[in-house]
């Protein structure tokens, strides 16, 4: 991994850079061609970083209402690391299935990257539930909009696609197909929304 992947001034530029140019900064990722190890070490550490900003994020935060789902920050890290992965392999194979030519560590890297840039972004809602709590609400939208921005943009530059409508509707429905999948894993593991 280069000296410049280590410096977080660097990568903080890189994810302001990405969020305005996305094609840019995801081409900028996939041209680094991350050995497997460096994504295994990158992959633990933004599920390490979510988990431990997870449970600030408890801290900060009020209790939630009675008889809500409240799940540790470790498994929902947990949960996230699965997410994340679960991701990177339905991007590459949908993506073939379109004609794209996009390689699984590609599109793992994408996803680490998208993750770093969300939890620069979770450190920002933070400092804003702290300090001006309305706020906190406002970048969890802007943050549902920047996260189909990115992966659109993603996986066109992951498969050299041109058609950003296409892979926008392609990514939708497997959104729903991946959520609903997860969503029937979780209610067996008993972590359905039902549970108290």
């Amino acid at each position: 991994m280069s000296a410049e992947l280590m410096n977080l001034g660097h990568l903080l530029r890189m994810a302001r850079e990405t969020i305005t140019n996305p094609r840019e900064g995801a081409a900028t990722i996939l041209g680094l061609h991350l050995s497997v190890p460096a994504l295994r070490i990158a992959f633990g550490l933004v599920v390490v970083l979510s988990m431990l900003l997870g449970e600030l994020a408890v801290l900060i935060s009020p209790p939630p209402p009675e008889g809500m789902l409240n799940v540790s920050p470790v498994v929902m890290g947990l949960l996230q690391a699965a997410f994340m992965f679960v991701i990177a392999h339905a991007i590459t194979l949908i993506g073939r299935w379109f004609g794209g030519t996009g390689r699984f560590e590609g599109a793992l890297s994408l996803i680490i990257w998208m993750q770093f840039i969300f939890l620069c972004i979770q450190v920002v809602q933070l400092v804003a539930m702290v300090i001006i709590p309305p706020v906190a609400g406002l970048i969890t939208i802007l943050a549902m909009g920047l996260f189909f921005w990115l992966l659109v943009n993603f996986i066109a530059a992951l498969h050299s696609f041109t058609s950003l409508g296409m892979i926008f509707v392609a990514t939708i429905l497997s959104a729903f197909g991946i959520i609903f999948g997860l969503s029937l894993i979780l209610t067996l593991l008993g972590l359905g929304f039902g549970t108290v």
